[in-house]
């Protein structure tokens, strides 16, 4: 299977006895940066996938076809394994199910489903959670939509920050249960929550963000914490390196002025240009 080896490496990052924080990723050129500079690991959030392809907050707005066709794009750019924040699975069980196939067919090396109520019900300012029976039903259907066994399912849950810590441990027996394939967290504030998520529970633990006490690489292992995400960043960065430069553009700057871009070499690396002059001079008969 053509995306098999990229899910193996998933499941190697997982079984191993380290952990990894992945490279944020959302389009082709952001997913080759993150293989060139050695990450072994691309998280494609729900928030940059929101906000590369349509511009707007995390609010559950992107379509599940929308998701995927992101994703198709960067399996095509880059060999990187990619994790997929798949939230809610856009819908209920059956939903899920149909999610897990279109993602596996679209390159992700894995994926999450949450138990958060998306999108945000009628009059609820807070954050909700569907209930722990709707929840386990979510991860058996995703596992049932799964062709490729090597591709990797992670039940995840915010109950730490939105109901409390032995709800999040409750809910994450109850999908090791199910049989997903590791444990995502969001929400955790302490060591002493980690630690208790840890004793109770088997399988690999994934943490999507954690205060400063959490961030030393050491006791993350020690604590079975194998992925750690770093927030997103990179789309930060882009969007305020856009804008310094339309600003300059429009207040007058010349283009050869401009500052902080890219160079030559970086554009080409980028843009597979040697490969692609390479296929040219093959198929083409073009000389380079």
């Amino acid at each position: 299977m053509a995306f098999r080896s990229r899910r193996e490496k998933l499941r190697s990052i997982l079984s191993g006895g380290t952990c990894v924080h992945p490279g944020s990723v959302y389009d082709a050129i952001s997913i080759r940066i993150a293989e060139d500079l050695g990450f072994p690991l691309g998280m494609f959030g729900g928030s940059v996938a929101s906000l590369a392809v349509l511009g707007d907050p995390d609010i559950t707005l992107i379509t599940l076809t929308e998701l995927c066709e992101q994703m198709r794009r960067m399996s095509r750019a880059s060999a990187l394994p990619v994790l997929v924040d798949a939230d809610h699975g856009y819908g209920n069980a059956l939903n899920v199910r149909r999610t897990v196939q279109e993602l596996e067919t679209a390159g992700a090396a894995g994926l999450t489903i949450e138990d958060t109520l998306l999108p945000a019900a009628y009059g609820e300012a807070k954050a909700q959670l569907i209930s722990l029976e709707e929840g386990v039903g979510k991860m058996k259907a995703a596992l049932s939509g799964r062709n490729d066994p090597s591709l990797v399912i992670m039940g995840r849950t915010g109950a730490a920050s939105i109901s409390s810590i032995e709800d999040a441990i409750r809910r994450a027996r109850a999908y090791e249960a199910a049989g997903v394939d590791a444990l995502f967290f969001t929400g955790i504030k302490s060591r002493a929550e980690l630690e208790a998520i840890a004793a109770a529970t088997r399988l690999p633990i994934v943490l999507g963000g954690a205060p400063d006490e959490l961030n030393a690489i050491d006791y993350l292992q020690s604590q079975r914490v194998r992925i750690a995400l770093q927030g997103h960043a990179p789309i930060a960065a882009a969007t305020q390196a856009v804008y310094e430069t339309q600003k300059a553009l429009r207040e007058g700057t010349p283009p050869k002025a401009l500052k902080g871009l890219a160079s030559a070499e970086l554009m080409g690396r980028v843009m597979r240009e040697a490969e692609t002059k390479a296929r040219s001079a093959d198929g083409l008969g073009l000389k380079t």
